[in-house]
């Protein structure tokens, strides 16, 4: 990149690249002051070049359907993906990294699948592959593991990464909603799709921490063996009484070191209510990390939205504008990361809420405990609500520590029992200081 001038060639006109055009407009002699240049987009790709949009008075961009008009003109500096997707998405970064020019992207679903192709491709030809917005919106969390906290090993990365599912337990967490009025609620806002499958699965929230894995242990973790978890399954019922323990319900993304192992996952868990990360509410992300050197450092912010997230991608522009040598785009030497060295899921320990739905009969109690003893699970706390006569009666357990295989082994066996009326509820409990 040389002149008075950053030309960008935009894929994807919408929420994200729309609020990226209007901080270029509103913020242009501040970008100006700190890089020395002007940053415009020349040209946006999009899929109907016709479409009334909501673009800064001054913005003069040349609107085209046509992927070759962003991948055929030598004066686009840098290459913007914000369509979304995996096959043209894909066509556009390759095309753009194997003609020498810089790629910003927020395209975590193809970063998660296909990264390390991608990272490699990028090194081969010496150019920058940034992907801040790929990751909790405008928190500035790739290059804080890039660059901030290089020199530390992180032990533990704990995160809400994706806005939707939080703003949804926290709904029905503070006004008692079950899951679909929830859900509803998020999407008459805007935080949720029509199609809301990748956000309450846990999919989109699996596809930032494999990229936060790379970025904090430099191995690259197979998105198919990542155990993934949503929050379909949480009912009110559970939110009441893990209020009553001290609890909140939250999705969990987290990756920790266990004897060089990673332990990795999205799942649902009960967050201590005073807790840094139980206080997190709304739409808003945090990354709670624990750094070898550094101790425990919080992020938080809002993790979607057209100007964080455009914020994000901005940053990544003027990163590889000022960076005059070849980019470290993962944060290690090595741009084809090594396979990750997995703790298989059925070896994970933690603590443990059961919700038994029983027949109030003589003796469950010290059934359930019995086969609790014996799978080396220990009980920690015992609740039982009473019911009116015929109906079941719900006993909560929350237990100490147990690995992953045998809580599965105790939940199949009392599930067979005769005195069980329903299947049994089970999420992680989130140890502190998380």
């Amino acid at each position: 990149m040389s002149g008075e001038l950053i030309r960008l060639g935009l894929a994807g006109l919408g929420t994200v690249g729309t609020g990226l055009a209007k901080i270029l407009a509103s913020n242009a002699d501040w970008i100006e002051r700190r890089l020395g240049r002007r940053v415009e987009i020349k040209t946006a790709l999009v899929r109907d070049p016709s479409k009334k949009r909501d673009l800064p008075e001054n913005a003069d961009i040349r609107l085209t359907s046509d992927v070759q008009d962003l991948l055929g003109d030598p004066e686009l500096d840098i290459i913007v993906e914000l369509m979304g997707g995996q096959d043209t998405a894909y066509e556009l970064i390759t095309g753009a990294l194997r003609s020498g020019r810089h790629v910003v992207t927020a395209n975590k679903a193809l970063l998660a699948h296909q990264g390390n192709e991608l990272f490699a491709l990028a090194a081969e030809n010496q150019v920058g592959l940034g992907y801040e917005a790929s990751i909790a919106g405008g928190i500035p969390i790739v290059q804080t593991l890039k660059e901030g906290l290089a020199g530390n090993q992180i032990k533990v990365l704990t995160g809400i990464l994706n806005g939707t599912a939080n703003f949804i337990l926290s709904e029905m967490t503070s006004r008692g909603l079950d899951f679909q009025s929830a859900l509803h609620q998020a999407q008459v806002k805007g935080y949720a799709e029509a199609d809301p499958t990748l956000d309450i699965e846990g999919m989109d929230a699996a596809h930032k921490l494999i990229l936060l894995i790379r970025l904090a242990h430099g191995q690259d973790y197979p998105l198919s063996r990542l155990p993934v978890t949503g929050i379909t399954h949480v009912d009110p019922q559970d939110i009441a009484f893990a209020d009553e323990f001290g609890y909140r319900i939250k999705l969990i993304a987290q990756v920790r070191e266990t004897n060089g192992l990673l332990d990795a996952g999205v799942f649902t868990a009960l967050v201590r209510r005073e807790s840094i990360l139980g206080k997190v509410d709304g739409a808003f992300n945090a990354i709670l990390l624990d750094g070898d050197a550094v101790g425990p450092i919080m992020l938080y912010g809002q993790g979607a939205g057209d100007l964080p997230t455009g914020s994000a991608v901005l940053a990544d522009i003027m990163n590889l504008a000022r960076n005059g040598r070849t980019p470290n785009n993962t944060g290690f030497q090595n741009a084809m990361l090594p396979m990750a060295s997995i703790l298989a899921p059925e070896l994970v320990s933690s603590r443990h809420y059961f919700r038994f739905s029983v027949l109030d009969r003589p003796g469950v109690l010290a059934s359930i405990a019995g086969v609790l003893g014996q799978r080396n699970i220990s009980i920690a706390q015992v609740v039982q609500k009473g019911s009116p006569a015929g109906r079941s009666v719900p006993v909560v357990f929350v237990t100490h520590k147990a690995q992953a295989q045998d809580v599965q082994a105790a939940i199949r066996e009392i599930d067979n029992q005769s005195f069980i009326a329903a299947p049994t509820v089970h999420h992680r409990i989130l140890s502190s200081p998380a």
